[in-house]
């Protein structure tokens, strides 16, 4: 579905001041907001988007020139561009699922933004989760990497298999409890004695205990471990995201596990910045190139790329080089790469090139190029 035009959504004209885009956005904001009766989460959504990028000067003349692709195509103001999305996996290959699109809203908190993660309510049975941080090189975000992570965990004792008997022998009903897993205690109180049933304390609340221990774990089904596992990056990850791994956290003596979540950091580029799926970038030419047009080489992701610089370009012109962006999610589509070219004044001339320049005023002047 095509996204509509920015002016369009506010209500705006193009040339409309930033006073009047700042008024139509209050205006539709409140009378759009989700918590309003008949408000429109939807279309605020878009309404906050629209003011997002007109708001900002820069951005606002970027996409006149070229549209939404100008400004990050999908909308780069918020949201989660994974959402929807399975991060799951055979083995210890852990892959990024494009065809699962249903019931994983819970597995993300706030991606790109830095927000931190939603966990689900803690199930006493479940593994605790566990958490890292793994820093990208800029080009390792974009186009995403397969990497291997070594993680410091409990895990189910292998000599057991977590049952917490050793080998040969068998689990037994707990003598205090007597198999039902709680054992009632007495206390006295003002108002007389009063009992109260509590975890047994001899197993844990599971009503049998070992008839000997495992001589590795000690009766606890658990050992620390070290893992490496593989774990595939998507393409166009950001700095700030947050990607959940199910199963991979900590495990529990019946082997249910917690979740891993990985925390990104993205090392900024010398030469780009991402805004969206956008990266930006500048050049410099000298005047005569920017009054004569030239062809230059420019750096991308990708690597140099031939660029046209037409006759007459001004300072500070944006120029798009499309599909040398930041992959997006969803769909695969990669950005634009946006260039400004700012155009050098010579600070020092040789009098030959003083005298070819007067001769170029004193032309102009009578209207020579007119």
């Amino acid at each position: 579905m095509s996204k509509r035009d920015y002016y369009e959504v506010l209500g705006v004209s193009k040339g409309a001041s930033d006073d009047e885009i700042k008024k139509a956005f209050r205006r539709k904001a409140i009378e759009l907001h989700p918590d309003k009766e008949g408000g429109d989460e939807a279309k605020f959504k878009e309404v906050n988007e629209a003011y997002e990028v007109l708001k900002d000067a820069q951005k606002r003349q970027r996409y006149d020139q070229f549209g939404h692709a100008g400004v990050g195509g999908a909308g780069s103001t918020g949201g989660n561009p994974f959402a929807g999305f399975n991060f799951g996996g055979q083995g210890h290959s852990v892959n990024f699922d494009f065809d699962d699109l249903g019931g994983f809203g819970d597995l993300f908190g706030s991606f790109f933004g830095g927000g931190g993660s939603q966990r689900r309510s803690r199930q006493p049975a479940r593994g605790r989760d566990v958490e890292m941080e793994m820093v990208l090189d800029f080009e390792e975000a974009v186009f995403g990497v397969e990497t291997e992570v070594k993680l410091d965990l409990q895990d189910v004792c292998d000599h057991c298999k977590g049952s917490s008997a050793e080998p040969g022998h068998e689990l037994i009903t707990c003598s205090t409890c007597k198999g039902s897993g709680q054992e009632v205690r007495v206390s006295q109180t003002i108002f007389g004695n009063i009992q109260q049933a509590v975890t047994c304390q001899k197993c844990q609340g599971k009503g049998k205990i070992p008839e000997m221990k495992c001589t590795v774990c000690n009766g606890s089904g658990l050992h620390r471990v070290t893992k490496n596992i593989k774990v595939k990056i998507p393409a166009g990850i950001d700095d700030g995201a947050t990607m959940r791994l199910s199963g991979y956290g900590e495990s529990t003596a019946n082997g249910n596990k917690g979740d891993l979540y990985i925390h990104f950091r993205v090392k900024p580029h010398k030469e780009f910045t991402r805004e969206g799926d956008l990266i930006l970038s500048k050049t410099h030419i000298d005047m005569v190139d920017a009054a004569l047009g030239t062809e230059i080489d420019v750096l991308t992701v990708d690597g140099p790329v031939k660029m046209k610089i037409p006759a007459g370009t001004q300072n500070g012109t944006d120029f798009k080089l499309s599909g040398h962006g930041v992959p997006h999610v969803k769909s695969g589509n990669r950005g634009a790469h946006i260039i400004t070219v700012y155009v050098d004044t010579p600070t020092k001339l040789s009098k030959k090139q003083q005298e070819l320049l007067e001769e170029f005023k004193d032309n102009k002047k009578r209207g020579f190029f007119n």
